[in-house]
């Protein structure tokens, strides 16, 4: 098991791309504090073709600095199928925590490369929504394309503050997003992420609805054609959800 101290996480998102998990070495650690209450964001992504790759957070439950079976009693883990982007996204006090990267064996042969990133933002409630989303960007939720209109469901919470839908318009598509069905506050905001780096950047955010309690969040007439990010973010307590991609076409 390989261990790597990052030291102190903050808001900038810190990367560690073409890491390799082997039959003989398995399993990554990244050690990391966090020194107040935040939401702690990872994002697991390009695990190689025809492979599998897991992440799971575990606190430092009993101080000692390192991840043992004590701290496994306790955890959570994003465990996809096959090559699937993986995240979590946790709201928690401050303390030692431990991101724990696993070869999946019966879904892998051979080495496992992976891209991980890392951040810790400001905690749900928080305002601006820019403060309290997460700024990481995995393909959690794959709708390609869209034609027509798309509906999904989901749940946002202290221990999944932000869910991320990825999507692409063609020329002369538009689309409106809702987000409805709301029992506690959450709000959306839309990405292009125009260096593909998969980290939300300055000027990379192009539209965001945060009205306030339980109304619904409206998004509308994206209409430039290209590859898009949707997330839905935790704003006070748990929440179901129903969100839709309305798309249409637009005149010539």
């Amino acid at each position: 098991m390989a261990l790597f101290n990052l030291g102190t996480l903050g808001s900038t998102p810190v990367v560690k791309n073409n890491f390799d998990l082997t039959t003989s070495d398995p399993t990554d650690v990244f050690q990391f504090k966090i020194t107040s209450g935040k939401n702690i964001n990872l994002s697991l992504t390009d695990i190689s073709a025809g492979d599998d790759a897991d992440i799971r957070l575990f606190r430092d439950a009993n101080n000692n600095g390192v991840l043992d079976d004590f701290d496994r009693k306790v955890g959570l883990v994003s465990n996809r199928g096959s090559n699937q982007d993986e995240a979590i996204n946790f709201k928690t006090s401050s303390g030692t925590f431990f991101a724990e990267v696993s070869r999946f064996a019966p879904g892998s042969s051979g080495n496992v490369s992976y891209d991980l990133a890392l951040s810790a933002t400001e905690p749900a409630g928080t305002f601006p929504i820019s403060a309290s989303s997460s700024n990481l960007l995995p393909k959690e939720f794959v709708l390609g394309h869209l034609s027509g209109n798309t509906t999904r469901t989901g749940n946002v919470n202290n221990q999944n503050t932000t869910d991320v839908y990825s999507f692409s318009l063609g020329f002369r598509e538009s689309v409106d997003i809702r987000l409805e069905g709301l029992s506690s506050d959450a709000d959306i905001r839309v990405i292009r992420d125009s260096n593909n780096n998969r980290i939300v950047d300055a000027g990379e955010v192009i539209g965001s609805s945060t009205n306030a309690g339980i109304t619904s969040e409206l998004i509308s007439n994206i209409n430039t054609p290209g590859d898009y990010f949707l997330q839905v973010t935790e704003f006070t307590g748990n929440t179901n959800y129903n969100v839709s991609f309305s798309q249409f076409s637009v005149p010539a």
